[in-house]
């Protein structure tokens, strides 16, 4: 994978495939860096800001930082081992040069609010090295004011500031809402940017020995995270790259995990189905705990932990689909005057499923705390009283329509895997109070919905025709969230119609490797692609319920389906493999790691 060589990379009408984008990050925002050298993606000072270098969802007005030979050239990367550096050796006829991309971590000296450093170095002969910095503040829609301060230029707006730092790298040439600039890496030679950032505060100029240092301690510190996972898999460089991938989607100040890294980036090309992923979703919450404690990210899971209860607080005890990373409930969805990727309009900020009905995010909740509690980690007595009252609210919500774990935007439903996680929610709270980590005052009614709920699903939700539980009530379509069934141990995993519901899915929804999350309509115009999550819910639900071989093939399958430097996006088309939606995907990486680790369990439970 780090071997791979690409021939001089082109991009379609300004735009990269979205397979040849790496990530950096500091655990407060993140960056998407092109094969071809160029940041096309950076929004400050958070993930979930307004971008600074947009050109990933409108090429001619986003703005980028390009760095790349000037002449033709090939391409390879990688990760620099146990670690969140990206580097990236470019060939050309006359030599070639070494490009090291990080967002650096905070030092012991004064550092800037955010950084992002560049560094390049000559491998052989002589290479001519052109760059361009075009910073668009706001997406691209608030105007850029670029000037010099103590001789280093400067693009401001507003409270916003980014110094352009640069050393041995030719004189920086200010032009009409630009900064570029050209030079030649010889051997020996090393250039080097530092992008340094500010907000609200005043900005930093930094010295080249304080930004060389900072790159060097942000690499031993990832090195340093990554040395103390735990993973019992064959699956090493998948699970390793997973968990590193996963926390550069980790809001250090709340600990919430942000769904991906991007906004709209569409599902079909040219099509309608974008959405913003830059909010943390209920839905990943057990996937998120399961993950976290069982690679050992004691710390991390802790922070997760304890923002879920933050944020759930303040709408308890109903919970929303998603919250903002800081923990807010409001995620107001509207459309940017943006061209989209490659003409995929519209481009959205906020997420309308903010405000939908998702009872499955319950049993999300539920399995997260008792998953928490069976690590051996503290329940204090309010977290177990809320808990314990939302365990009342699912007794009385369960049978209503909701817009299910999809977010469809067509008509409510009663939605099957809806209602398998408002049993795993009571049945979870009923271990828990069990285990007197919660209250057990309502076990007992607790205990009749649950059977409840059961009786209701075996009688509406199941067909006989398909021999496979049913997306909902009064259809014979499939839903890939079915999966979950097995894997949240909604019955044993051999249980005779999850046994089907399995086959089902595999026979009617898969296409190679991949599956499809569900068939019939969702009130959207367009298709999209298969959905890689629901592959490795396949791969984790075939090893749970005995089919071990089967599952191992199809897993060295889809991880091989990773790009470059081991990352997925959300979806990928599966004719042609190019990859669909946001990235990097943090429920497909939960997703993969959930299922690697899966091969070491002995049941679903």
């Amino acid at each position: 994978m780090a071997d791979s060589v690409h021939q001089a990379p082109g991009r379609v009408d300004g735009y990269a495939p979205l397979r040849e984008y790496a990530v950096i990050g500091d655990g407060r925002t993140a960056a998407l860096v092109a094969l071809d050298g160029s940041i096309d993606w950076l929004c400050l000072p958070d993930l979930d800001s307004p971008s600074v270098f947009g050109a990933l969802v409108d090429a001619g007005t986003g703005g980028e930082f390009t760095l790349c030979p000037d002449s033709t050239f090939e391409a390879k990367r990688r990760y620099l081992p146990g670690t969140n550096v990206l580097e990236t050796t470019f060939r050309t006829d006359g030599g070639a040069v070494r490009v090291i991309d990080a967002m650096t971590l905070p030092g012991k000296d004064l550092s800037p609010q955010r950084e992002v450093v560049r560094a390049v170095e000559a491998v052989s002969g002589s290479v001519p090295m052109r760059w361009r910095l075009t910073p668009r503040f706001g997406f691209g829609m608030r105007s850029t004011r670029i000037g010099l301060r103590a001789g280093v230029p400067v693009a401001t707006h507003g409270a916003d500031a980014m110094a352009v730092c640069s050393w041995d790298a030719g004189e920086p040439r200010i032009g009409e809402g630009s900064i570029s600039g050209y030079f030649d890496v010889t051997a020996g030679g090393r250039a080097l940017f530092a992008l340094s950032v500010s907000h609200q505060e005043p900005l930093i100029i930094p010295s080249r020995t304080n930004v060389e240092s900072r790159l060097a301690t942000t690499g031993a510190e990832w090195r340093k995270w990554s040395d103390n996972l735990r993973y019992g898999t064959e699956w090493r460089d998948a699970v390793v790259r997973g968990a590193l991938a996963l926390k550069l989607l980790v809001h250090a100040p709340s600990g919430a995990i942000a769904a991906a890294a991007t906004t709209s980036l569409p599902e079909e090309i040219g099509g309608a189905r974008n959405w913003d992923y830059r909010f943390c979703w209920v839905r990943d919450s057990a996937f998120v705990l399961n993950a976290l404690l069982r690679l050992g990210c004691v710390e991390e899971a802790d922070a997760f932990f304890w923002w879920l209860m933050q944020a759930s607080q303040l709408t308890h005890p109903r919970l929303r689909v998603l919250y903002r990373l800081d923990g807010g409930a409001q995620a107001s969805e509207r459309v940017l005057p943006l061209t989209g990727y490659r003409d995929s309009a519209p481009v959205r900020i906020g997420n309308g499923a903010a405000g939908q009905l998702q009872l499955d995010v319950y049993g999300d909740l539920f399995q997260a705390a008792w998953l928490y509690a069976e690590a051996g980690r503290p329940i204090d007595a309010d977290i177990g009283r809320r808990l314990a009252e939302m365990a009342d609210l699912v007794c009385q919500i369960w049978t209503q329509r909701d817009a299910g774990l999809w977010e469809v935007r067509s008509q409510p439903q009663h939605f099957t895997q809806s209602k398998m996680m408002c049993f795993i929610a009571l049945d979870r709270a009923i271990r828990l109070a069990q285990a007197g980590r919660i209250p057990s005052k309502h076990v007992d009614t607790w205990q009749a919905e649950a059977k409840a709920i059961r009786d209701f699903v075996d009688e509406h939700c199941w067909s006989e025709t398909m021999g496979s539980y049913v997306r909902h009530e009064g259809t014979d379509e499939l839903d890939a969230s079915l999966l979950l069934g097995v894997l949240f141990g909604y019955a044993r995993g051999d249980d005779p119609r999850l046994l089907g519901t399995v086959e089902a899915i595999r026979e009617e929804l898969s296409y190679g490797p991949f599956v499809y999350r569900y068939s019939g309509q969702d009130g959207l115009v367009g298709k999209e692609g298969a959905f890689l999550t629901c592959s490795f819910w396949l791969v984790e639900a075939l090893a749970l319920q005995g089919r071990r071989a089967e599952a191992a093939d199809l897993m060295e399958r889809l991880v091989g389906m990773a790009n470059d430097v081991g990352l997925f996006a959300e979806e990928v088309d599966p004719a042609t493999g190019e990859f669909l939606g946001n990235l990097p995907q943090g429920l497909t990486h939960l997703a993969l790691v959930h299922a690697a680790l899966g091969f070491t369990k002995e049941d679903a439970t």
